[in-house]
């Protein structure tokens, strides 16, 4: 299906089941973290996915073939309108439903306990005093101004049925704040991946899964995911995740 570009939008190829987006370069456009994220989950086939935060609604287009239902929850009119779009040209309307709302406010918009996985790529960086007037346009989109690690946390944890996974990608200096966090809301991490910019640099992400009621314990850390070789050339793993 033809969906007419709008002016500053383009069209990109997601490697995926011959799937594409569209992005306004204007906004803030999916990076890859979305993509590593959605690449991370082990979902099961009659799965209803929750995705908080979904911007142009690039996870459910990514995951689509894996789960059963998808609903893309998504604050930013203009980016909520873009993954309708997305979803709409990729035919994929009957699987992807995507609700304009403020997921901090759940208990408004969905029943407890109601989905069987959540993910998200939410935003990463706390706001200090002063400094929320010295950040503007896309950045802001990186940044807690209409979410926090706290909001998005709360979010899953409401959603999700008991034994439901919780998958989010994050950075690894909160490490310790996302784990209180998730053990405060009576999920525990299960499954744990670092995120390397280059071998022996410092892991600046991770990648998560938790489970809602799981007993302490039993955490796997798996290999670190390295995402430059020492030429700035991404590595094989990266190539095959982008190319699925």
């Amino acid at each position: 299906m033809k969906i007419p570009l709008r002016e500053g939008e383009r069209l990109d190829d997601l490697m995926r089941s011959g799937r594409a987006i569209i992005q306004n370069q204007n906004e803030f456009c999916f990076s890859m973290d979305s993509v590593l994220i959605a690449h991370f989950p082990k979902f099961k086939k009659n799965a209803r996915v929750i995705d908080l935060g979904t911007g142009t609604g690039v996870i459910p287009l990514l995951i689509a073939d894996d789960v059963k239902e998808i609903c893309a929850v998504e604050l930013n009119s203009r980016m909520a309108d873009l993954a309708r779009r997305n979803v709409e040209l990729n035919g994929l309307s009957e699987k992807i439903s995507v609700v304009e709302g403020d997921y901090r406010k759940h208990r408004e918009l969905f029943k407890a306990e109601s989905f069987d996985a959540a993910i998200a790529n939410p935003p990463y960086t706390p706001i200090t005093d002063g400094e929320a007037n010295k950040i503007s346009g896309i950045a802001r989109a990186r940044h807690e101004f209409t979410a926090t690690l706290e909001d998005v946390v709360t979010a899953a944890r409401y959603v999700l049925k008991f034994h439901g996974a919780f998958y989010m990608i994050h950075l690894a200096a909160r490490l310790c704040e996302i784990v209180d966090a998730l053990h405060r809301h009576q999920m525990e991490m299960k499954r744990l991946r670092l995120i390397q910019p280059k071998a022996g640099r410092d892991a600046n992400l991770i990648m998560l899964e938790a489970v809602v009621g799981a007993n302490v314990g039993n955490l796997k850390i798996l290999p670190p995911l390295i995402v430059h070789n020492d030429d700035g050339s991404y590595t094989e793993e990266i190539y095959k995740i982008y190319n699925g």
